[in-house]
């Protein structure tokens, strides 16, 4: 019986060999996928875990920014009416002083010229700080992510503190350099206009947009310096502090430059204007509407009604008021929604926290 199942298994031995061969293959190939697919079950919960983190601390950027820029609108508000103080013109007025008709053109030039300044320097507060906080934020992601015994922080404290008080540009000299061209072109526009003339709604926007064009197409300078000294110099010195040129500091504000000059942030701060314009002749439009009987008409319609621009100047005066509220309005909530600025603030999130941010 053993001799006869010995010479069966001969017969067949190549069979028995490859069969073996297989049935080992196949198990060990399993105990191979098994281990290969709980690596990859482990490095995609890793990474879920990590996206997860990223997210969390990106949304908390994103309402550290929007307090931010609600705490620095009482500051920039009193910039503005510190240079363009037309409140001292008004208590001229209520004198009755001789040169009244010259108090009211320069109350009228001063005016419009403050409340067209407090858009556009609102528009780039938001949007400079969109771009400074995400820029920090990454890093801090990534000082966090790493571990601060093997990597010296990107964005320590003192770094933060003097790259962020860049924002002082924005409040001074390049507040005033933009009053200047808003003025210039105030002026071009609306110095021939009588007091007694009568605007509508319609002919009061195109005011608007042929102040903006003037300032925006005629200007010397690009609108980023407005927000951010463009000289090397200028630069270094605003990165000194008592700690010294900081080459941290420097780098922060460099790369600052770069975001505020390329395409893509010319664009968002081309819609944040045309939003921030078009709120603040939403808010003219208020007092421009028709009597209550005829209250049904549609806002084309209220070209149909008009006002003196004696009676426009205080109504475009007190427009400061809301536009640089520190209590959410409006006017602010609208900026910070809009969508095209969150979505670049999560580009510049998403290139500052990569991982590739540390080879720079």
């Amino acid at each position: 019986m053993f001799s006869s199942v010995w010479s069966f298994i001969k017969r067949h031995k190549r069979k028995f060999i490859f069969t073996g061969a297989v049935v080992g293959g196949v198990y060990f190939l399993g105990k191979y996928a098994q281990k290969k697919i709980g690596d990859f079950q482990e490095k995609e919960a890793t990474e879920y875990i990590a996206q997860a983190r990223r997210q969390f601390h990106f949304e908390s950027n994103q309402r550290t920014c929007n307090m931010t820029v609600l705490s620095m609108l009482p500051p920039l508000k009193e910039a503005i009416v510190h240079q363009l103080n037309s409140e001292s013109l008004t208590a001229l007025l209520k004198a009755k002083p001789a040169n009244k008709l010259e108090i009211w053109e320069d109350l009228k030039i001063i005016s419009f010229t403050r409340t067209i300044v407090a858009v556009y320097s609102t528009c780039m507060l938001v949007v400079l700080l969109r771009v400074q906080l995400n820029i920090i934020g990454g890093y801090l992601y990534l000082d966090n992510s790493v571990g601060k015994n093997t990597v010296t922080p990107l964005a320590p404290p003192d770094v933060q503190q003097q790259y962020l008080s860049s924002i002082q540009h924005l409040l001074g000299d390049g507040l005033i350099e933009l009053m200047t061209v808003v003025k210039k072109a105030v002026q071009n526009s609306l110095a021939g206009v009588p007091l007694k003339q009568s605007l509508s709604l319609l002919e009061l926007e195109q005011q608007l947009s042929w102040i903006r064009a003037e300032v925006e197409a005629s200007s010397e300078r690009p609108m980023s310096w407005y927000m951010l000294a463009d000289d090397e110099n200028a630069l270094a010195d605003q990165a000194c502090g008592l700690t010294g040129n900081d080459l941290a500091t420097i780098r922060l504000l460099n790369e600052t430059r770069d975001m505020l000059d390329s395409p893509d942030f010319t664009t968002v701060l081309n819609a944040s204007l045309s939003r921030g314009f078009s709120r603040l002749l939403d808010n003219l439009a208020e007092f421009f509407r028709p009597p209550l009987a005829d209250s049904a008409l549609n806002f084309d319609s209220l070209s149909a009604v008009s006002l003196p621009l004696a009676k426009i100047i205080p109504i475009v005066n007190g427009q400061i008021n809301y536009i640089c509220s520190e209590t959410p309005s409006h006017f602010v909530q609208d900026l910070l929604m809009n969508d095209q600025v969150k979505e670049f603030a999560a580009n510049v999130y998403e290139t500052f926290s990569a991982p590739q941010a540390l080879q720079k």
